[in-house]
């Protein structure tokens, strides 16, 4: 499988995505030792002019990163005919050991990526450049290593994918009467996992209204969106699912994105993640805030905290659109 169309486009997106991340931590290295703004040394002045290229690079590999992301989840649905046992991208990426792992890695590589844009974009605002340091040690110390782990993992788990592979579908992995966490999450009564995302999100907006007269909540918000993320995602898999399918039993994740179901997973994840992103963004931005940063308006992250609450907001009126329109009553 490792010669599909999709799938050479994948492991390309990720060698190259490895070997541009390797060049900018090579880079981060020697700039970290050696940046010092008030020099005016043909080696600073150097390391200047590099970062714009480096920060237009790292600008590419996000967008490929979110594009790449969506591809390896359509894929894997595609592909689950094609093996034995599965019936939707749960399958495929159950198929191999390194499946889940690989999905697990791109999504933190875009996570990552996401805040690393967010730090650099506030960094240009001023003349200081003061997050300078702070975003190419994120460039050294976690968006290098995750781009090769990424590009390691999806290279073995397409590699160990063969079409007479015996897989498991997605109805024995999320069985409330399996103890594990797929299990444990369907079992969860909808009403209260509904309950759970509603609280949520309502905490998330208050957090978000409260940053304007009480600028130490930035941090919490941009924590707490991460919490918004896993609690979002137990939702689906408890109730928002079996509203879909309009079947008590059925609490896949991944069939939502299956065209019987109007590909309704494509509507519902973006702004969970788009949320979940800026929101960690906002969040990394309000960390030890330079002084040059401090008293600018709009402060620093207000509007990826506002896109982080829009997404979030859209999601739930999604999911709230799923089980009102839904056939099935529980």
């Amino acid at each position: 499988m490792i010669l599909h169309p999709p799938v050479l486009a994948l492991l390309l997106v990720a060698l190259l995505g490895a070997a541009a991340l390797t060049w900018a931590g090579a880079f981060a290295w020697r700039l970290l030792g050696h940046w010092n703004l008030a020099s005016g040394a043909r080696g600073q002045i150097e390391m200047e002019r590099r970062t714009h290229l480096v920060a237009t690079v790292l600008t590419l590999v996000t967008l490929a990163q979110g594009f790449a992301l969506l591809l390896m989840v359509f894929n894997a649905d595609r592909t689950a005919p094609l093996l034995v046992g599965a019936m939707c991208a749960f399958g495929s990426f159950n198929a191999s050991v390194y499946g889940f792992p690989a999905l697990y890695t791109k999504m933190a590589l875009f996570f990552a990526a996401i805040v690393w844009l967010a730090l650099h974009h506030a960094d240009l605002q001023v003349e200081d450049y003061p997050l300078t340091g702070r975003k190419y040690a994120l460039v050294l110390g976690l968006l290098m290593p995750l781009a090769l782990a990424d590009a390691a993992l999806s290279l073995v788990y397409f590699s160990d994918l063969r079409a007479d592979m015996l897989t498991s579908c997605c109805g024995t992995a999320f069985n409330p009467d399996k103890p594990d966490l797929g299990g444990d999450a369907a079992a969860l009564p909808p009403r209260w996992a509904l309950a759970l995302l509603g609280g949520a999100l309502a905490i998330a907006a208050a957090l978000a209204l409260g940053v304007r007269r009480w600028p130490r909540l930035a941090l919490a918000y941009g924590v707490f969106s991460a919490v918004v993320f896993f609690v979002a995602l137990l939702a689906v898999v408890s109730a928002v699912s079996i509203y879909v399918y309009e079947h008590p039993h059925h609490h896949c994740p991944f069939c939502l994105l299956k065209r019987e179901y109007g590909y309704f997973g494509f509507l519902l994840y973006p702004p969970l993640f788009l949320g979940t992103a800026c929101g960690l963004a906002s969040g990394a931005l309000s960390l030890r805030l330079p002084p040059s940063l401090r008293g600018r308006s709009p402060p620093p992250g207000a509007r990826l905290r506002g896109l982080s609450v829009a997404g979030f907001a859209v999601f739930g009126l999604l999911c709230a659109w799923a089980v009102w329109h839904s056939a099935l009553r529980v």
